[in-house]
Protein backbone atom coordinates (compact mmCIF):
# COMPACT_ATOMS: atom_id res chain seq x y z
CA UNK A 1 0.00 0.00 0.00
CA UNK A 2 2.77 2.43 0.94
CA UNK A 3 4.58 1.66 -2.31
CA UNK A 4 1.52 2.65 -4.35
CA UNK A 5 1.18 5.80 -2.28
CA UNK A 6 4.78 6.75 -3.07
CA UNK A 7 4.10 6.40 -6.79
CA UNK A 8 1.20 8.84 -6.50
CA UNK A 9 3.19 11.40 -4.54
CA UNK A 10 4.63 14.45 -6.26
CA UNK A 11 7.88 13.91 -8.12
CA UNK A 12 8.76 17.55 -8.66
CA UNK A 13 12.48 17.08 -8.22
CA UNK A 14 12.54 14.58 -11.06
CA UNK A 15 10.81 17.04 -13.38
CA UNK A 16 13.30 19.78 -12.58
CA UNK A 17 16.24 17.42 -12.96
CA UNK A 18 15.00 16.30 -16.38
CA UNK A 19 14.50 19.87 -17.56
CA UNK A 20 18.01 20.74 -16.43
CA UNK A 21 19.51 17.66 -18.10
CA UNK A 22 17.76 18.48 -21.35
CA UNK A 23 18.97 22.08 -21.26
CA UNK A 24 22.56 20.97 -20.65
CA UNK A 25 22.25 18.61 -23.60
CA UNK A 26 21.19 21.58 -25.73
CA UNK A 27 24.33 23.47 -24.64
CA UNK A 28 26.51 20.56 -25.75
CA UNK A 29 24.75 20.45 -29.10
CA UNK A 30 25.03 24.22 -29.53
CA UNK A 31 28.76 24.10 -28.80
CA UNK A 32 29.21 21.40 -31.44
CA UNK A 33 27.31 23.52 -33.95
CA UNK A 34 29.35 26.61 -33.11
CA UNK A 35 32.62 24.72 -33.39
CA UNK A 36 31.91 23.58 -36.92
CA UNK A 37 30.66 27.05 -37.94
CA UNK A 38 33.86 28.56 -36.55
CA UNK A 39 36.00 25.97 -38.31
CA UNK A 40 37.47 24.62 -35.06
CA UNK A 41 36.33 21.09 -35.94
CA UNK A 42 35.35 19.55 -39.24
CA UNK A 43 31.75 19.34 -40.34
CA UNK A 44 31.38 15.59 -39.86
CA UNK A 45 32.62 15.74 -36.25
CA UNK A 46 30.45 18.73 -35.36
CA UNK A 47 27.33 17.26 -36.90
CA UNK A 48 27.95 13.92 -35.20
CA UNK A 49 28.03 15.69 -31.84
CA UNK A 50 24.77 17.50 -32.58
CA UNK A 51 23.08 14.28 -33.72
CA UNK A 52 24.24 12.44 -30.61
CA UNK A 53 22.97 15.14 -28.26
CA UNK A 54 19.66 15.33 -30.15
CA UNK A 55 19.16 11.60 -29.60
CA UNK A 56 19.89 12.01 -25.89
CA UNK A 57 17.46 14.90 -25.71
CA UNK A 58 14.74 12.77 -27.29
CA UNK A 59 15.12 10.21 -24.52
CA UNK A 60 14.86 12.90 -21.85
CA UNK A 61 11.79 14.37 -23.54
CA UNK A 62 10.10 10.99 -23.50
CA UNK A 63 11.01 10.59 -19.82
CA UNK A 64 9.31 13.92 -19.05
CA UNK A 65 6.17 12.98 -20.95
CA UNK A 66 6.03 9.59 -19.25
CA UNK A 67 6.52 11.15 -15.82
CA UNK A 68 3.78 13.67 -16.58
CA UNK A 69 1.33 10.86 -17.29
CA UNK A 70 2.30 8.84 -14.22
CA UNK A 71 2.52 11.61 -11.63
CA UNK A 72 -0.50 12.28 -9.46
CA UNK A 73 0.69 15.84 -8.82
CA UNK A 74 2.95 17.90 -11.09
CA UNK A 75 4.92 21.05 -10.18
CA UNK A 76 2.86 23.10 -12.63
CA UNK A 77 0.15 22.57 -15.21
CA UNK A 78 0.62 19.43 -17.31
CA UNK A 79 0.03 21.29 -20.55
CA UNK A 80 2.77 23.76 -19.58
CA UNK A 81 5.16 20.89 -18.85
CA UNK A 82 4.46 19.32 -22.23
CA UNK A 83 4.77 22.65 -24.05
CA UNK A 84 8.07 23.51 -22.36
CA UNK A 85 9.77 20.16 -22.95
CA UNK A 86 8.54 20.26 -26.54
CA UNK A 87 9.99 23.76 -27.01
CA UNK A 88 13.31 22.63 -25.53
CA UNK A 89 13.37 19.60 -27.79
CA UNK A 90 12.47 21.70 -30.83
CA UNK A 91 15.59 23.81 -30.22
CA UNK A 92 18.00 20.91 -30.54
CA UNK A 93 15.86 19.33 -33.28
CA UNK A 94 16.41 22.50 -35.29
CA UNK A 95 20.16 22.24 -34.69
CA UNK A 96 19.96 18.74 -36.15
CA UNK A 97 18.05 20.07 -39.16
CA UNK A 98 20.74 22.71 -39.61
CA UNK A 99 23.45 20.06 -39.66
CA UNK A 100 21.40 17.92 -42.01
CA UNK A 101 21.21 20.84 -44.45
CA UNK A 102 24.95 21.46 -44.11
CA UNK A 103 25.68 17.82 -44.93
CA UNK A 104 23.15 17.74 -47.75
CA UNK A 105 24.71 20.74 -49.49
CA UNK A 106 28.23 19.58 -48.61
CA UNK A 107 29.11 22.93 -47.02
CA UNK A 108 32.56 22.99 -45.49
CA UNK A 109 33.24 26.72 -45.14
CA UNK A 110 30.93 29.19 -43.47
CA UNK A 111 30.21 32.90 -43.63
CA UNK A 112 31.51 35.07 -40.74
CA UNK A 113 27.95 36.01 -39.79
CA UNK A 114 27.04 32.33 -39.54
CA UNK A 115 29.85 31.88 -37.03
CA UNK A 116 28.55 34.87 -35.07
CA UNK A 117 25.08 33.34 -35.04
CA UNK A 118 26.69 30.19 -33.65
CA UNK A 119 28.09 32.27 -30.79
CA UNK A 120 24.63 33.71 -30.09
CA UNK A 121 23.08 30.24 -30.13
CA UNK A 122 25.53 29.04 -27.48
CA UNK A 123 24.77 32.10 -25.33
CA UNK A 124 21.04 31.40 -25.61
CA UNK A 125 21.58 27.74 -24.71
CA UNK A 126 23.53 28.66 -21.59
CA UNK A 127 20.84 31.11 -20.53
CA UNK A 128 18.29 28.35 -21.06
CA UNK A 129 20.16 26.22 -18.52
CA UNK A 130 20.03 29.12 -16.08
CA UNK A 131 16.30 29.52 -16.68
CA UNK A 132 15.53 25.83 -16.15
CA UNK A 133 17.48 25.86 -12.89
CA UNK A 134 15.10 28.57 -11.67
CA UNK A 135 11.99 26.51 -12.46
CA UNK A 136 12.09 24.91 -9.03
CA UNK A 137 11.84 28.25 -7.23
CA UNK A 138 9.86 30.50 -9.54
CA UNK A 139 7.92 32.39 -6.90
CA UNK A 140 11.06 33.52 -5.10
CA UNK A 141 13.08 33.99 -8.30
CA UNK A 142 10.47 35.69 -10.48
CA UNK A 143 12.56 38.80 -11.13
CA UNK A 144 15.68 36.82 -11.95
CA UNK A 145 13.69 34.50 -14.22
CA UNK A 146 12.27 37.45 -16.10
CA UNK A 147 15.76 38.86 -16.53
CA UNK A 148 17.06 35.59 -18.01
CA UNK A 149 14.14 35.12 -20.41
CA UNK A 150 14.36 38.74 -21.55
CA UNK A 151 18.06 38.21 -22.25
CA UNK A 152 17.19 35.23 -24.47
CA UNK A 153 14.67 37.37 -26.35
CA UNK A 154 17.31 40.04 -26.91
CA UNK A 155 19.66 37.41 -28.30
CA UNK A 156 16.96 36.32 -30.72
CA UNK A 157 16.73 39.89 -31.97
CA UNK A 158 20.53 39.97 -32.32
CA UNK A 159 20.39 36.78 -34.36
CA UNK A 160 17.74 38.31 -36.63
CA UNK A 161 20.02 41.25 -37.31
CA UNK A 162 23.03 39.01 -37.95
CA UNK A 163 20.91 36.99 -40.34
CA UNK A 164 19.92 40.08 -42.32
CA UNK A 165 23.46 41.43 -42.43
CA UNK A 166 24.78 38.05 -43.47
CA UNK A 167 22.26 37.74 -46.29
CA UNK A 168 23.15 41.21 -47.56
CA UNK A 169 26.85 40.36 -47.67
CA UNK A 170 26.16 37.00 -49.25
CA UNK A 171 23.95 38.51 -51.93
CA UNK A 172 26.48 41.23 -52.74
CA UNK A 173 29.21 38.61 -53.12
CA UNK A 174 27.20 36.20 -55.28
CA UNK A 175 24.98 38.50 -57.37
CA UNK A 176 27.36 38.32 -60.34
CA UNK A 177 28.63 34.83 -59.61
CA UNK A 178 27.19 31.44 -58.76
CA UNK A 179 23.54 31.80 -57.75
CA UNK A 180 23.66 28.38 -56.10
CA UNK A 181 26.09 29.75 -53.51
CA UNK A 182 23.45 32.25 -52.45
CA UNK A 183 20.68 29.64 -52.37
CA UNK A 184 22.74 27.30 -50.20
CA UNK A 185 24.01 30.07 -47.94
CA UNK A 186 20.55 31.53 -47.42
CA UNK A 187 19.26 28.07 -46.52
CA UNK A 188 21.87 27.70 -43.79
CA UNK A 189 21.06 31.18 -42.49
CA UNK A 190 17.38 30.25 -42.39
CA UNK A 191 18.05 27.18 -40.28
CA UNK A 192 20.27 29.11 -37.86
CA UNK A 193 17.60 31.77 -37.45
CA UNK A 194 15.04 29.07 -36.72
CA UNK A 195 17.24 27.69 -33.94
CA UNK A 196 17.00 31.07 -32.23
CA UNK A 197 13.25 31.18 -32.86
CA UNK A 198 12.95 27.96 -30.89
CA UNK A 199 14.90 29.50 -27.99
CA UNK A 200 12.43 32.37 -28.11
CA UNK A 201 9.64 29.80 -27.71
CA UNK A 202 11.43 28.37 -24.66
CA UNK A 203 11.82 31.82 -23.11
CA UNK A 204 8.16 32.65 -23.69
CA UNK A 205 7.10 29.32 -22.22
CA UNK A 206 9.11 29.82 -19.05
CA UNK A 207 7.82 33.39 -18.74
CA UNK A 208 4.26 32.13 -18.98
CA UNK A 209 4.85 29.52 -16.28
CA UNK A 210 6.48 32.14 -14.04
CA UNK A 211 3.44 34.39 -14.39
CA UNK A 212 1.09 31.55 -13.47
CA UNK A 213 3.20 30.64 -10.45
CA UNK A 214 3.48 34.19 -9.12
Amino acid sequence: MFGWFQILMPQENRFFDLFNRHARTIVDGAEGLRALLNGRIDVAEGCAKVFERESQADVITQDVLTLTRRSFITPFDRSDIKSLITALDDAIDQMKKTCSAILLFEVTQFEPYMAQMGDVIVEAAKLTVEATVLLGNLRQEAQRTNGVTEAILRLEETADELNLQGLRVLFARTRTGNAMDYIVGSEIYKHLERVMDRFEDVANGISGIAIEQS
